[in-house]
C-alpha cells in the first residue's frame, strides 16, 4: 500500500469529480500558474491506492509547465463504484474508463499508471492508443506479479470474502512490520481510503494482478513513446525484468535511487524530475498538437 506523505493537495490543486461519457471520476488537477501547459498528465494510481499517491508530484509537475491530473479510478476512494458486482472492474471496462478520461481532459496526455494501474494504462493504449502522447508505466510489469505477491493478494481476497473492509483492514495492519506501522496522524486517512475501497474493485483487479498476461510485444508494435520508471529494489516485479520489458519496448528506462516499490512517493523529486524529462522529450520530438 502506497502511504502518501499528506493527503491534502498543494495550493491551487482543484479537487473535483471529472465529468466523462462513463460517469464521473474524482481527481486532483493541477495546472501552471498563468501559462498554456506544455501537456497534460493523466496519472493512475495502482492496487488499494488512490490519487492521493501523486501528491508530492503535482506541484513539481505543474511548475515544469504540465497540467497534472491524478485520478481515482471506478471504485477507488472518492469515485464511485459497485460494491458487489465485479464485472464494471473488468480490465477492459477500466481501460475504456481511462479512454473516456482522456477524452473528458482534451486528449493527446501524458499517461502514468502504478504498478495495477500501469497494466491497466497499457490495456487503454492497446484499446486505442490516439489520445496519447505518451505512456509511463511506474512500477508496473510485462505480466503478472510475483508468486510471493499472488499469495498475498489471494489471502486479501479471501479475506474480502469473509470479512467486511474494517475486519480486513484490521487483519492487515496486524500483519504490518513494525517499522511500517502509521503514527496516528497517518492511521486516520489511510484507513478512511481502504474503507471507501469497493471490495468487488479489489478482488477483481486483485484477480488481474494475479492472472495478467505477457502483452509487452501488443505495446511494442504501437508507435507510441514509453518509459518505464521504478523504484531500485521492487518484489512486486523484480527490477531486472523491468529492465527486460524496457528493452522489448525499445523504451526509456529510468531507476530511482533509494525507491522501492512506490517512487512517487519514497522519492518524489527525483521522480518529478525524471517524468518532466521524458515528457519534455516527447514534447521536442513531436508534432505539436492542435490548439
Amino acid at each position: 500500500m502506497s502511504r502518501p506523505p499528506t493527503f491534502t493537495p498543494p495550493p491551487g490543486t482543484r479537487a473535483y469529480q471529472l465529468a466523462t461519457g462513463r460517469g464521473t471520476f474524482a481527481v486532483h488537477d493541477l495546472a501552471p500558474n498563468g501559462i498554456e501547459p506544455k501537456g497534460t498528465a493523466l496519472l493512475l494510481p495502482g492496487f488499494t491506492g488512490s490519487k492521493e499517491d501523486f501528491i508530492a508530484l503535482l506541484a513539481p509537475i505543474a511548475e515544469a509547465g504540465f497540467r497534472a491530473v491524478a485520478v481515482d479510478g471506478r471504485g477507488q476512494y472518492e469515485s464511485a463504484g459497485p460494491v458487489d458486482d465485479q464485472f464494471p472492474y473488468a480490465q477492459g471496462e477500466l481501460a475504456r474508463d481511462v479512454l473516456a478520461q482522456a477524452e473528458a481532459l482534451g486528449g493527446d496526455v501524458h499517461l502514468l499508471g502504478h504498478s495495477l494501474g500501469g497494466q491497466i494504462a497499457r490495456a487503454a493504449a492497446l484499446l486505442d492508443a490516439a489520445p496519447f502522447r505518451s505512456l509511463t508505466l511506474m512500477s508496473s510489469g510485462p505480466a503478472a506479479v510475483t508468486a510471493s505477491q499472488q499469495e498475498r493478494v489471494k489471502l486479501l481476497q479471501d479475506g474480502l470474502a469473509a470479512l467486511d473492509m474494517a475486519q480486513v483492514w484490521e487483519a492487515m495492519r496486524a500483519l504490518d512490520p513494525p517499522e511500517e506501522a502509521d503514527t496516528g496522524d497517518g492511521n486516520g486517512p489511510l484507513r478512511e481510503r481502504w474503507l471507501r475501497h469497493s471490495p468487488a474493485q479489489l478482488t477483481a483487479t486483485g484477480e488481474q494482478l494475479r492472472t495478467e498476461p505477457d502483452r509487452v510485444d501488443e505495446l511494442a508494435a504501437r508507435s507510441l513513446p514509453v518509459h518505464v520508471l521504478s523504484g531500485e529494489r521492487d518484489d512486486t516485479w523484480p527490477v531486472p525484468l523491468l529492465d527486460t520489458m524496457a528493452g522489448r519496448l525499445g523504451a526509456r528506462r529510468t531507476v530511482i535511487a533509494g525507491a522501492e516499490h512506490s517512487p512517487n512517493t519514497d522519492r518524489p523529486a527525483g521522480t518529478a524530475a525524471a517524468l518532466i524529462a521524458f515528457w519534455e522529450s516527447v514534447e521536442s520530438t513531436q508534432e505539436p498538437r492542435s490548439r
